[in-house]
């Protein structure tokens, strides 16, 4: 008890220090894992061979994951999904075997050796690539969906890849047997999703339409219970008001799954991903999620410690620069294919390069690929565990993808090609500076009351889209002295300024206020610090992005807590009052230099007027209350 209290000290201290500092150096939570696994393993040597039996746990997080991903998918969306699945998916799985293939038979394997290898690195790393995209928001990105969309049909892959390795194996003396090529790959060959060939499996003896009926009804068996089952199971639980039974449930049904798919030869992780599909409609689908959303990301955590503690440093000290070379060969050339695939299917730019680098590791599923080659004599011992530690190597540099491919993105939108603005031909009373959501409506608003207006927004798309609508908008930067001139600055009566960037608004209410201190600014802020800024610039009106919106929101609980409609109206109309007053005695006392709470003059200021606020909505509501029926 005392070394498993220990050993789990360890992997929870490792974690609560390295994550953090990773996330906040803005490498993701993963790098921080693999570095924590990496320093309590190889480094430090304070974990051994209790590795292999917490990686058996810690692999469950990757089937979580999967099922939760299910359940954020309808049947329908996998179904307008079949193109990619079918098409990008096996194109990639096929091609890359290909060229992987095609390299190692150029460093003198044997085709038969060289083909087990390119199956095996041909496929990525689901953990990895799912848990960063999750974490960076960009799973429903182009390139995010892409990349999902290959992951899933990797897994989908590896059931015909397990059938056919042992059709590659070949006859090795006695000193290479598969027992020997175990023992010495050592710790590494202990990575997986769980598909390790159960010793009890029912498909075992069966000649291939029996694997195949057997497989079709587990399939089935996790569809029907989805469907009918559930419900009962859920009102039987919520019978007993035990808040851990829904706990309890939710694993059962992870782990029973799990356990169903290994008995059929099948990934537990693709079938949790269609038992999550299937339930995705339920209206149990937030109580799942919520449940196992916490042993989800513990798991991972520990899975990804696990990659990095499991690492044979040994055999890597050995040949270190031979190793290295190796995984970034192989991250070349997949990334190779991965690039043409993604010009193929029609991915540009930043989705195009998270597609390629996302995807260009090998994943856990080659451990379990490469250890099964080991045992049905298809690879040397020796080739056997150098592939092993090529495959963590490259888990461990994808971390370091994602940090490229936040640099390539930042420099692509730093690099966007420049519209040559319109020649702007019109002039109007009113200029809208900016046509986003905000903008539309006050455009749509003033067009519609018979005045007439020039637009200038510099988002070619937007000006696209307002002309396929039958609104006329020039292209442009509202910024710009010449074309706020040419729009018609000299003579127009009001400048509304609904630009999304903060400090590009204020240098147009600036620049406009220089040029015309006779023009009515209208302006967008999007605080109320923005709001003093625009103040001290030079707007008129300012209107802060979510305040109407709010207010209304307000007068609507009013409504429904007991004042009448009547007297909620009031109320808001007080509020507005106030609040439109109390911005402007705060302007006075706003420094540009100090946050508003280190102020002590904007505090004081504030606090007398929340408490004026106070006193004029109890005086309004006793003057209603006055007032006769």
């Amino acid at each position: 008890m005392e070394t498993f209290l220990f050993q789990a000290s360890i992997y929870l201290a490792a974690a609560v220090i390295a994550v953090p500092i990773a996330a906040r150096l803005g490498l993701g939570s993963v790098l921080g894992y693999l570095a924590a696994g990496i320093i309590i393993g190889p480094a430090l040597g304070l974990v051994g061979s209790e590795t292999q039996d917490l990686q058996h746990v810690a692999e469950f997080g990757v089937v979580m994951m999967l099922f939760l991903i299910g359940l954020e998918l309808e049947p329908r969306a996998l179904w307008d999904m079949r193109h990619r699945l079918i098409g990008l998916g096996g194109a990639q799985v096929v091609i890359t075997t290909l060229v992987l293939m095609a390299a190692a038979m150029a460093m003198g394997r044997p085709w038969t050796e060289a083909l087990a290898i390119g199956m095996a690195l041909s496929l990525s790393s689901t953990a990895i690539v799912l848990q960063t995209l999750s974490e960076k928001g960009l799973m429903q990105t182009g390139g995010g969906r892409s990349a999902f969309s290959v992951l899933l049909t990797q897994d989908i892959a590896v059931i015909p890849i397990l059938a056919a390795l042992p059709l590659l194996a070949v006859t090795l003396p006695a000193h290479l047997s598969a027992n020997g090529a175990i023992e010495r790959a050592g710790d590494a060959a202990h990575h997986g999703d769980g598909h390790h060939g159960p010793a009890l499996s029912l498909v075992d003896g069966l000649p291939g339409w029996g694997v195949t009926l057997v497989t079709i009804g587990a399939i089935a068996a996790v569809i029907l219970a989805g469907v009918y089952l559930t419900r009962p199971v859920f009102r039987y639980i919520h019978a007993a008001r035990l808040r851990e039974m829904y706990t309890a449930l939710a694993l059962l049904i992870v782990v029973g799954i799990s356990f169903l798919m290994m008995l059929v030869g099948l990934s537990p992780a693709l079938g949790a991903f269609l038992a999550g599909v299937v339930l995705a409609n339920s209206e149990f689908r937030h109580e799942l999620e919520s449940d196992l959303e916490p042993f989800k990301g513990l798991l991972l955590g520990l899975f990804f410690i696990t990659v990095g503690a499991g690492i044979d440093y040994r055999s890597f000290l050995a040949e270190p620069l031979d190793l290295l070379g190796l995984a970034l060969l192989v991250i070349f050339a997949k990334g190779a294919v991965l690039y043409g695939l993604g010009k193929a299917f029609r991915l540009k730019g930043r989705d195009q390069w998270l597609f390629t680098l996302g995807l260009a590791q090998a994943g856990e599923f080659g451990f379990v690929l490469i250890s099964f080659s080991l045992q049905q004599n298809v690879l040397p011992p020796d080739l056997g565990a150098k592939m092993l530690l090529v495959i963590a190597l490259s888990m461990l540099i994808t971390p370091l993808l994602f940090i490229l491919y936040d640099l390539l993105s930042r420099r692509m939108i730093d690099a966007a090609p420049e519209h040559e603005a319109d020649e702007i031909d019109e002039e109007g009373p009113v200029i809208i500076a900016g046509i986003g959501r905000f903008g539309q409506i006050v455009n749509r608003l003033v067009q519609s009351s018979g005045f007439k207006t020039v637009v200038l927004d510099h988002d070619m798309e937007t000006i696209q889209l307002m002309r396929r609508f039958g609104f006329k908008g020039f292209l442009g930067d509202p910024t710009r002295p010449e074309l706020l001139k040419a729009a018609g600055l000299g003579k127009a009566r009001v400048l509304v300024v609904a630009l999304d960037d903060p400090e590009a608004a204020l240098k147009l209410v600036e620049f406009a206020r220089r040029e015309r201190p006779d023009i009515h600014i209208v302006a967008r802020a999007r605080d109320r610090t923005h709001v003093y800024r625009l103040y001290r610039a030079g707007a008129d009106d300012i209107v802060r992005e979510i305040f109407d919106s709010s207010l209304r929101a307000g007068r609507y609980v009013l409504e429904n807590i007991g004042l009448t409609d009547y007297e909620a109206a009031e109320a808001e109309q007080t509020f507005y009052a106030h609040d439109r007053m109390s911005v402007r005695e705060l302007a006075q006392v706003w420094r540009p230099d100090l946050a508003p709470g280190d102020n002590p003059e904007y505090i004081a200021r504030a606090r007398e007027l929340e408490k004026e606020l106070e006193t004029a909505l109890l005086s309004r509501a006793s003057e209603i209350k006055k007032k006769p029926a």
